[in-house]
């Protein structure tokens, strides 16, 4: 093998001339005289020195993002050493080189010791890294800049490595560069991955790409822009750009496609922002637009910053998108996420923070997909109107609920539907592309249901509801876990004034735990092993006392005052209701999934003893917000009536549909009606079940 050598000074002169020379560059340097010895010996797959790839990394910020701070340029350079060399630590990073730099080389480490499958592996991996860059952005901007190189360099790796790899990119770290505006790496990443993921239909689409290129129609076409740019005396320069294989990939299918419906665009890039509308009118009278195609992102700018004119025209059978904009906005348009942002300043924009906030809950929220919030947030865009004109752009499939938290955070908690233009909708009803929508709210925050948070295509909406269903479930699952730890006590013998014990704060750093309000929340989740704690209160606060044999399958049980379905869900496989006898909940972070007693599928699920509770109501305090509904099978409607006449006095009836258009005796019917509690509900119940002759089903609506 060819090894190839590293030189140090050509390095340092080329930075130099990117980044300055001056007393704020000597960060920089003396992190790459310690990466440069850290690495000394390690070489790449590819023959190449190791250093060169932190090298490169920093390189790709400084000459292609425009990041030119040293701290982050720095912690580039550092990022692989703690993972890679063993005498580093992030204590020894923090120390030479400060706090700011060994923050963003922790974010950007790999979790140690997987102990579980590879998929739970990448997981954690890919969850320390947005914890990381909920604190620090910059983590996320080395990750990409590390990415993109080592797509550059991944032909020496063998094939499986080179898939798995053009995967994750696909999946994860090109989608990410969509949403955080940084288009130009967005383009590289997708189309390298894409080249080692579809070898074959690369090539094939390769060929169609260069044959548009050359297509004289389409060059003739920029050469007739230019024409009449000149006519109207309009300084700019107008090319053709045909879209790379990055363009041809259908995320959501997760394939490449034939054929795209606008393969070509023409740029046009003019001096000033005045003549990006002077240049408009001058397309406009050579090529009309399609109606309402034309986007005005200078006036209206994206919300990652990205400015221009777009417009779409038909010429000769063919769909074409012009962009007219400055070569200022088209530099920036590039960079996103780092554009007019400074590390240092305490006013990062609104972008920046919203990012942030989606970082934090995709870092700390395992039951979310972060693949579909990703996926969510670098779809196509339709724009919508306030009444006021205010401009917002969303993805496509947006709901009336995404508008509502893209305008404020308390507007989409408190949102109870819109009115778009005179018709109602509801928070779930889809926007369509220049809808004016005005939000309807009403005082207090709305509790919506699970079923919600998928339906939301934007980021914002779906991090804000997962904190808001945070906010509704914890208090519940702190109390489960107060009631399970009493009861597993009390069968170990354990007094439980042994947790007010100053001993108690060694325990809860053992595991990891701030405060007794985390454990008994972590133990309310079902990701404690009580058996383990049990044990530690024992050795810890209890030595040399006898504990008692605690008896097997034995579960706990804990009353419950709510149905909220953040909180309790009912299971698919025998779908229980709280009325039912006989409930078993297990514990887990989305709240508790309900079983019956004698569910099969409850029987073949690996779990703790600890971990299955017998699950009961306190009915007459537990609220029923919802309205029910009941189905009557073969009925007649004088035995309906007669059955409701003597109905339990709770029943509130609501509504009454005739399910059959057919005039028989017996028809099935829909009975709507709503109840205060569980008590008065469970006795509806039972007085149905009183009656032999009439059949029902019942689910009940959380």
């Amino acid at each position: 093998m060819h090894y190839k050598k590293f030189n140090l000074e050509k390095y340092q002169q080329e930075m130099k001339e990117m980044i300055g020379s001056g007393p704020e560059t000597s960060l920089f340097l003396e992190a790459l005289d310690f990466a440069y010895n850290a690495h000394e010996g390690q070489m790449r797959k590819s023959g190449e020195p190791y250093i060169m790839h932190p090298c490169y990394t920093a390189q790709i910020l400084a000459q292609e993002l425009d990041i030119h701070n040293p701290e982050i340029l720095a912690a580039a350079l550092l990022h692989d050493t703690i993972e890679d060399v063993d005498y580093v630590t992030q204590e020894l990073i923090q120390e030479k080189f400060g706090i700011n730099v060994a923050v963003i080389v922790d974010g950007c480490t790999k979790v140690k010791h997987p102990g579980t499958d590879k998929q739970t592996f990448k997981k954690n991996v890919h969850r320390k890294l947005f914890t990381g860059a909920a604190a620090r952005p910059e983590v996320m901007l080395v990750k990409l800049a590390d990415r993109l190189h080592n797509l550059r360099t991944l032909g020496s790796m063998p094939n499986h490595k080179r898939q798995r790899i053009a995967e994750e990119t696909l999946d994860f770290y090109a989608p990410l560069a969509t949403i955080l505006g940084m288009y130009n790496i967005k383009r590289e990443l997708y189309t390298l991955a894409l080249t080692y993921k579809f070898p074959r239909q690369r090539n094939n689409i390769s060929r169609q790409i260069i044959k548009l290129k050359e297509d004289p129609c389409a060059n003739e076409l920029v050469t007739e822009v230019q024409w009449a740019m000149n006519e109207a005396k309009v300084e700019g320069k107008a090319s053709l750009r045909t879209k790379g294989l990055w363009g041809y990939f259908d995320a959501k299918n997760k394939v490449l496609r034939q054929e795209l419906e606008i393969a070509q665009e023409i740029l046009i890039l003019v001096d000033k922002r005045s003549c990006c509308y002077r240049a408009l009118g001058a397309l406009n009278k050579l090529y009309p637009p399609i109606p309402r195609t034309i986007r005005d992102f200078i006036a209206n700018p994206k919300q990652t910053g990205y400015q221009g004119l777009h417009a779409k025209t038909i010429i000769d059978g063919r769909k074409f998108l012009f962009k007219i904009r400055t070569e200022e906005m088209a530099r920036r348009a590039q960079r996103g996420l780092v554009r007019d942002w400074k590390p240092t300043g305490k006013n990062k924009g609104r972008f920046v923070n919203e990012i942030q906030e989606m970082f934090d809950i995709l870092g700390s929220d395992k039951t979310l997909s972060y693949r579909d919030m990703i996926a969510a947030g670098g779809r196509k865009e339709i724009y919508a109107h306030t009444p006021q004109g205010d401009l917002h752009y969303l993805p496509v499939g947006s709901i009336v609920l995404d508008f509502a938290f893209r305008i404020h955070t308390d507007i989409g908690h408190t949102c109870t539907g819109a009115l778009i233009g005179n018709h109602r909708a509801k928070p779930t009803d889809k926007l369509k592309d220049g809808d004016v929508v005005k939000i309807t709210r009403q005082g207090t925050p709305v509790h919506f249901s699970p079923d919600v948070q998928p339906l939301c295509q934007t980021p914002k909406a779906r991090s804000e509801l997962t904190k808001a269903f945070n906010q509704r479930r914890e208090p519940v699952l702190g109390r489960i876990g107060k009631s399970v730890l009493q009861q597993e006590m009390l069968r170990y013998g354990l007094p439980y004034d042994l947790l007010e014990k100053p001993g108690m704060a060694d325990i809860l750093t053992y595991f990891q735990l701030e405060s007794m309000d985390d454990l008994l929340k972590k133990i309310g989740q079902g990701q404690l092993r009580i058996r383990e704690l049990i044990y530690e209160i024992s050795q810890g606060l209890y030595v040399g006392e006898d504990l008692l044999d605690t008896p097997t399958g034995i579960f706990n049980r804990i009353e419950l005052t709510t149905v909220d379905p953040v909180v309790v869900r009912s299971s698919n496989c025998c779908k229980p209701t709280p009325v039912d006898r006989g409930i078993m909940g297990l514990l887990s972070e989305r709240g508790i999934s309900l079983h019956s007693k004698t569910c099969p599928q409850l029987g073949q699920l690996k779990f703790q003893r600890e971990d299955d509770v017998e699950v009961r109501w306190k009915q007459r305090i537990t609220r029923v917000e919802k309205t029910q509904k009941i189905i009557i099978m073969a009925t007649s409607r004088n035995r309906l009536f007669s059955w409701l006449s003597v109905a339990p006095e709770e029943l509130c009836l609501s509504e009454i549909q005739r399910l059959s258009r057919k005039k028989t005796r017996n028809t099935d019917w829909e009975v709507y009606f709503t109840v205060n509690n569980l008590y008065g509900l469970k006795k509806i119940i039972r007085h149905l079940e009183r009656y032999d002759d009439i059949q029902y089903g019942f689910d009940f609506e959380q």
